[in-house]
C-alpha cells in the first residue's frame, strides 16, 4: 500500500464522521451551540472544511474551492474570503448559519478535490516543504497529516454537541 493510499483512507473516515455529525439535522440544529462559548455543529463543519480547502490548495498551489467554485457566495458570511474560523469568537460562530445540504456540499467537494490530489501523490512527494513558518519546516505528509487530525478532532467535536442536542 502506498502513503496515499493511507491518507486518502484517513480522509474518507473524515468525511464518514462529518456525515455523520450533520445528516437529518435542521438548520437551526446545526446552529445551536451548547452554551454561549460553545462551537456549532454548523461552525466545526465549515471550519474543518475551510482549512481542509485552504491547506490543500495551498500545497497543491491551487485556488481554494471556496471561491474558485463560488461557495464563498453561497455560504453569504460576513467573513472575508481568506477567514478560515481560526481566532473566531462567539459571533463569529454564531455567524455560520447553514442548512446540512450547503455545510456537506462545500464538504464533499472539498474531500473530492483533496482525494484526487492525494491520490496522484508519489511517496517522494511526502518530504517537500510547504511552510518554512516553523521550526523545523512543515513537510507535505506532516501537513496532510495535521490537516486530517485536525479535521477528525472537529467531526468528533460535532459528534459530541450532536448527542448533546439529541439527548436534550
Amino acid at each position: 500500500m502506498r502513503s496515499a493510499d493511507l491518507l486518502a483512507d484517513a480522509f474518507d473516515r473524515v468525511s464518514e464522521a462529518v456525515h455523520m455529525a450533520v445528516d437529518g439535522l435542521g438548520e437551526d440544529e446545526l446552529a445551536e451551540r451548547l452554551d454561549a462559548g460553545a462551537n456549532s455543529i454548523a461552525w466545526l463543519v465549515w471550519h474543518l472544511t475551510r482549512i481542509q480547502d485552504d491547506h490543500v490548495a495551498d500545497a497543491a498551489g491551487t485556488e481554494q474551492l471556496w471561491t474558485a467554485d463560488g461557495w464563498y457566495e453561497r455560504f453569504g458570511l460576513r467573513f472575508p474570503p481568506a477567514a478560515t474560523g481560526y481566532g473566531h469568537r462567539g459571533k463569529d460562530v454564531a455567524a455560520v448559519q447553514a442548512d446540512a445540504e450547503l455545510l456537506t456540499g462545500y464538504y464533499d467537494a472539498v474531500h473530492e478535490n483533496t482525494l484526487a490530489y492525494v491520490r496522484g501523490l508519489r511517496d517522494t512527494d511526502f518530504d517537500r516543504i510547504v511552510d518554512e513558518a516553523w521550526t523545523p519546516a512543515v513537510t507535505l505528509g506532516v501537513r496532510l497529516v495535521s490537516v486530517i487530525a485536525d479535521d477528525l478532532q472537529h467531526a468528533g467535536q460535532a459528534a459530541f454537541v450532536r448527542g448533546a442536542l439529541r439527548r436534550r
